[in-house]
């Protein structure tokens, strides 16, 4: 789906869950977004972080501010490292990130006087794409493995068409590259030693991916799952060689039985206060869990969905 027809689609998703809503009015002396009494909260709320997460945080952004227009909410992307490097750095007042933050960046906020609260906001499974015309279907974490690594190099060797593979990656700043290579190239060891092969090709982002895979019948790729759409295929992938395959859908992430998925996190300097606080508390309420299901993510809230 090109970038212009997914924010269309968003857009539409969001007025009607906004129609569907409370009916609040967003005059400046009615309620805030989520605590239903007291004044609006006005303010600036910088956004900063995860590329996987980039366009569910607009999509808040955008109902959030469209129900509280005293509030101001600018969201980039990035990669996960540059959200926590702005957290270290105090450039930003919520750092998304698809990973959890490492034990030598909490010790370099630390540093910085800066206390990381973790909060998780959404469910995400890893899609593996291909082109549509590939015949592969399914692939185990082994085969995913020996593709990421450079260990296969031809589409024959894991019962496809003849034809080098191209491999596709997200950067190193990714929090997506850093769980894919400890859940897949690594089988979870989050200090295995394997790496990505010398002939992977590392993309700034997951749109970037889709885009190259949408028009390569020998390219593969990963991103979260919000990014599938009719120009890829998503393989089901299955634990081990010989069991079962599992697509990656909602219902396989909320059981766990879709080998790739992960939470993604808000993260903040200590406790969140004030309009950061009254945005988090949006994005964690029933309409902005049916955001996060709208956009293509999995809700975190029980019972949500």
């Amino acid at each position: 789906m090109k970038p212009e027809l997914r924010i269309l689609v968003w857009a539409i998703a969001v007025s009607m869950l906004l129609g569907l809503g409370c009916g609040r009015d967003t005059g400046k002396t009615q309620t805030g977004a989520t605590s239903g009494k007291g004044a609006e909260l006005a303010g600036n709320i910088q956004i900063k972080g995860s590329d996987t997460m980039v366009n569910l945080g607009q999509a808040w952004a955008e109902a959030y501010m469209k129900m509280n227009p005293s509030a101001n909410v600018a969201v980039t992307g990035g990669g996960s490292g540059t959200g926590i490097a702005a957290l270290i750095n105090k450039t930003t007042d919520i750092a998304e990130c698809s990973r959890a933050i490492k034990a030598a960046e909490i010790e370099q906020v630390g540093k910085n006087g800066v206390e990381p609260k973790q909060i998780d906001v959404a469910r995400d499974g890893i899609a593996v794409v291909v082109h549509p015309s590939n015949p592969v279907s399914s692939l185990s974490i082994d085969q995913l493995a020996d593709i990421f690594s450079g260990k296969a190099t031809d589409w024959k060797d894991v019962n496809g068409n003849p034809g080098r593979i191209v491999v596709l990656s997200r950067e190193l700043n990714s929090g997506t590259y850093v769980y894919f290579k400890e859940r897949v190239l690594n089988k979870g060891d989050e200090k295995g030693p394997v790496e990505y092969g010398q002939r992977t090709l590392m993309l700034p982002s997951s749109q970037a991916i889709a885009d190259e895979v949408g028009q390569n019948p020998l390219a593969i790729g990963y991103y979260g799952m919000g990014y599938i759409s009719s120009r890829q295929k998503a393989l089901a992938v299955s634990l081990t060689t010989g069991s079962e395959p599992v697509p990656p859908t909602m219902e396989n992430v909320l059981s766990g039985k879709y080998p790739i998925s992960r939470l993604l996190y808000f993260y903040t300097n200590g406790e969140p206060k004030g309009v950061v606080k009254d945005f988090i508390d949006f994005t964690l309420s029933a309409e902005g869990q049916k955001i996060v299901e709208a956009v293509g993510f999995v809700p975190v809230k029980k019972g949500v969905k």
